[in-house]
């Protein structure tokens, strides 16, 4: 076997051929605005484009044209839900010629209006639809952290208002409505209040009405007694092991396994007695999903 024909064949061990495909994907989720053609996308993978289509969806489960459609609307949902765009931007930001077209579009999908999902999204078909993508980039995705990723820090004692999300994961989304509105009405945004989630547990460890979380910002306020359910807590200080999260949210639990079964049997330290918790550095709808950064935080003893 000749030099080529070794590269070649090594292009398409596994790893090799799936990272293709994790380059597609993070390739869409940073470009829903731009081309995303068969023939744009089989580029980035470095696949032929009479190929390329029976690959991707043997390997997501739907073809490239819904898979972008799906990533559009996912997109637009979430700046309903937790933004305050223009239905009319929103629109035209995801591909749609009008309002009129975009509304249609999304009531075929997710069984609501804009303004109707806006007002009081329904979360349980949304998820229906969404899962099965999910599951699908999950499989996709396999993690390529490594222990050099890990760092350590000393993290400085840090007072939040949080929400207690207790409750069905799927029902998150109504939690995080609350979260905001209470956040914005405290003038307490991102980019003066640094973001946390405390992470009791696993969605998939747990029945969901077990399921525990805490939506947080941190302040030095106190907090008053509130109709929301905001509460005052405190994250101690003490080191942590860090590993940064870029793009999909579904790497996060692929973080928080290779911290708990990789690094740390490697590291000789021990958990701290505090849950694991992230900060969020970069929101998606704000940035692309591909440049959404979070900070997974495992307390060290």
């Amino acid at each position: 076997m000749n030099e080529a024909q070794s590269d070649a064949t090594n292009d398409f061990q596994p790893d090799r051929y799936y990272g293709r495909f994790r380059k597609v994907i993070d390739y869409i989720d940073e470009h829903l605005d731009g081309d995303l053609s068969v023939e744009r996308l089989s580029i980035v993978a470095s696949f032929s484009k009479f190929h390329f289509h029976r690959q991707f969806t043997g390997l997501f489960g739907v073809g490239v044209y819904r898979y972008v459609q799906l990533r559009r609307m996912r997109r637009a949902s979430y700046q309903l839900a937790f933004r305050d765009d223009q239905v009319v931007d929103i629109a035209l930001a995801n591909g749609y010629d009008t309002p009129e077209s975009f509304a249609r579009a999304f009531r075929r999908e997710i069984g609501q209006s804009p303004s109707g999902f806006r007002a009081q999204p329904q979360w349980d078909p949304w998820h229906a639809i969404y899962q099965p993508l999910r599951e699908s980039r999950i499989r996709a995705m396999k993690n390529t952290y490594r222990i050099e990723d890990v760092r350590m820090v000393d993290f400085n004692e840090t007072r939040v208002a949080a929400l207690e999300h207790r409750g069905d994961p799927r029902t998150i989304g109504e939690s995080v409505r609350r979260f905001i509105d209470w956040r914005k009405q405290q003038r307490l945004p991102p980019a003066v209040s640094a973001t946390f989630n405390i992470l009791y547990d696993n969605p998939a460890d747990v029945d969901p009405q077990d399921f525990r979380l805490d939506i947080c910002a941190a302040t030095t306020q106190a907090i008053r007694e509130n109709m929301v359910g905001i509460v005052e807590k405190t994250i101690p200080a003490g080191r942590c092991a860090v590993l940064r999260v870029k793009g999909q949210e579904e790497m996060l639990e692929q973080a928080a396994r290779f911290l708990y079964l990789e690094w740390l049997p490697q590291s000789g330290e021990a958990p701290r007695d505090f849950p694991l918790f992230v900060q969020r550095v970069c929101f998606f709808p704000d940035v692309p999903e591909g440049e959404a950064i979070l900070d997974v935080f495992l307390p060290i003893g």
